[in-house]
């Protein structure tokens, strides 16, 4: 029987404050890991870590901006510390949401800024962990979040749309990379998620409320998702798609892309309208 990799993990996850990150810590530390939560605020990581530790588990915070090379070097290097080894599991989960306004309206600081989080992060991730994985010897795992709309290009948000693309990118490229090396890669690709995404993000005007309702009606827990995605990683499973709307957009858009498309442009009016309203 295949060695667990969620199981007793050294983990690291990023944007481990909250919503989903924070999920990913508490479960990881509930299969037995030791966790290292970073966050771009030092007290959110500290109130994930203090709810691992009331649970009797082992966890550390620390601050970390992913969109800094440097930063998420020094990461992995307080993370060797505090483990004692390489960590075996990492989680690139920080991310912004940004939305609300179509290409040409939306600022070129807020495209630079959604990258340097969304994608950049992801990447600076990839770019220190990966090695250190692979040289390790060990089984492991990386899981990048990505989001649905990495392949539903839902209207009015196109920073979000492009990076998280990108993300799935980097995830099937890495994931054919570290093939045979006992490291398995996961995309996660969710919907709505019951997280403070739209609170602590960029979305413009009405596609704010618009969007948290959506999250209200349809938005599923983040616990749940952090423990589907984590047994897939168990499963060295590519792609994690929690919900059936986000199946069935997958099939969608593979099936009949033309279709698809026409699709995403009526969209674009309904939306304008409800946003309007």
């Amino acid at each position: 029987m295949t060695k667990s990799i969620t199981r007793a993990a050294q983990a690291v996850v990023t944007g481990a404050g909250s919503g989903i990150g924070r999920a990913f810590a508490l479960e990881l530390a509930a299969r037995g890991g030791t966790v290292v939560c970073a966050d771009i605020r030092l007290e959110a990581a500290q109130q994930t870590v203090a709810l691992i530790e009331a649970r009797g588990g082992t966890a550390l915070a620390v601050t970390c901006d992913v969109g800094d090379l440097a930063a998420v070097e020094r990461l992995a290097e307080q993370a060797e510390a505090f483990f004692g080894a390489a960590a075996s599991v990492v989680i690139n989960n920080a991310g912004i949401g940004i939305g609300g306004q179509n290409i040409g309206q939306v600022t070129i600081q807020d495209w630079r800024f959604t990258m340097n989080v969304n994608l950049w992060g992801v990447i600076h991730g990839c770019h220190v962990f990966a090695p250190r994985l692979r040289a390790s010897g060990q089984r492991g795992g990386i899981i990048n979040v990505g989001s649905t709309a990495s392949f539903a290009v839902a209207p009015s948000i196109g920073p979000y749309n492009v990076t998280k693309a990108a993300v799935l990118a980097l995830t099937e490229t890495l994931s054919a990379e570290l093939a045979g090396t006992g490291v398995a890669v996961t995309a996660l690709c969710p919907t709505f998620v019951k997280t403070n995404i739209v609170k602590d993000g960029r979305i413009a005007g009405g596609g704010a409320d618009f969007a948290a309702k959506l999250i209200a009606w349809t938005g599923v827990s983040p616990e749940g998702v952090a423990r589907k995605t984590l047994d897939a990683l168990d499963r060295n499973q590519l792609y994690v798609l929690p919900q059936i709307e986000a199946r069935m957009i997958w099939r969608a858009k593979r099936l009949t892309p033309v279709l698809y498309a026409r699709g995403a442009g009526l969209l674009n009016r309904f939306l304008l309208k409800k946003v309007v309203a």
